[in-house]
């Protein structure tokens, strides 16, 4: 190994306000969307212009309070106004398909929220009528656009870890069981695989690549979503991933990556902007790199919407540092580990 590990790479592409801005319009004014929107206008030149709910008045009230020029009653009108660029599905997951078709049939790029669709063949069918649109679509996994998630992937690139053999991550927290709450109720596509240990299959993907076998256990609620999941994940190479998500108990959120002659680890939370440290195989702390960007928790939002906003402007169709057949690996790693558990799917 010829890499010196106390000096990292610097991130490429760190400041999101260098991105050429995009009209943006969000889909379903939740939650996430308002984070998002927020993270938006605080770090980049991309600009909400519109907010569409099935609700007239929820829509108003969302772009009265994130400064959005206008909102639309439907999520039809939204689609269609032309001073849109990209809509942003930000409903809950048991919608994106639903919602991503209606986008890309009008014509707009999509950022789907994460998990891009409910199931991996959901997923294909975005991707197809994307791809035969011409339009750009990509999922919303923002870790893979963060500071320190480019430091990480300099440092696999240039195979500064050695032999890659096990990678590790979870990511649990505690929701109180409501049957008819999205995390709970199987008609939404509840149930914590889908919800949080997305990011922990995602990790993985990013270290490993599709797994060549799959090994899940858990328990499942009484309404049959999954609950909790433990996955062993191998590669064709012998390395293994283990992941860990809960709708039960709070979790550190970390994350490893761990070679012949150093490990990865990140700080908490490892899918939002945090920090990495690197540790040489006989144990020595080499470095440890934190975030010096100003842009916390769900802040981190900005990166990924200046990626899709660069990518665009370059006249790409999809992601090249998150394909579209990477996020169907990940949902088809899902399907077969939430088969195995036995919990409840929705088609």
């Amino acid at each position: 190994m010829t890499d010196d590990l106390s000096t990292l790479p610097q991130p490429r592409h760190p400041d999101p306000a260098d991105a050429p801005p995009l009209r943006w319009g969000v889909l379903g004014p939740g939650v996430i969307a308002a984070d998002f929107t927020d993270a938006l206008h605080r770090h980049t030149r991309q600009r909400v212009v519109a907010a569409g709910s099935r609700s007239a008045e929820r829509a108003a009230a969302f772009a009265a309070a994130h400064g959005v020029e206008r909102s639309h009653g439907s999520y039809e009108a939204l689609v269609a106004d032309p001073d849109i660029d990209v809509v942003y599905v930000a409903t809950p997951h048991s919608e994106h398909l639903e919602h991503a078709l209606l986008a890309i049939a009008a014509g707009k790029h999509v950022l789907i929220e994460k998990p891009m669709a409910v199931t991996a063949e959901q997923a294909r069918r975005i991707v197809a009528a994307a791809r035969e649109a011409g339009v750009f679509a990509m999922e919303a996994m923002w870790t893979r656009y963060l500071p320190q998630t480019d430091i990480v992937r300099q440092l696999l690139d240039r195979g500064a870890l050695g032999e890659l053999r096990v990678v590790t991550a979870d990511f649990g927290g505690r929701a109180a069981f409501d049957p008819a709450s999205r995390l709970w109720d199987p008609a939404l596509a509840g149930g914590a695989l889908l919800d949080l240990g997305v990011y922990t299959v995602s990790w993985a993907s990013f270290a490993l690549g599709a797994p060549a076998g799959i090994v899940a256990t858990g328990t499942l609620a009484s309404t049959g979503v999954d609950e909790q999941a433990a996955l062993v994940l191998s590669s064709a190479s012998g390395a293994q991933a283990l992941l860990s998500t809960t709708l039960l108990a709070g979790t550190p959120s970390l994350a490893t990556i761990c070679g012949s002659e150093a490990r990865v680890e990140t700080d908490s939370p490892f899918w939002g902007p945090s920090g990495i440290r690197v540790v040489r195989a006989d144990g020595t702390l080499a470095a440890h790199w934190r975030d010096p960007y100003g842009r916390p928790h769900r802040d981190g939002m900005a990166y990924e919407a200046a990626a899709l906003a660069r990518y665009v402007a370059e006249g790409r169709t999809e992601s090249p540092l998150h394909p579209l057949s990477e996020a169907l690996d990940t949902l088809a790693t899902i399907d077969e580990a939430r088969r195995q558990l036995g919990a409840t799917r929705v088609e």
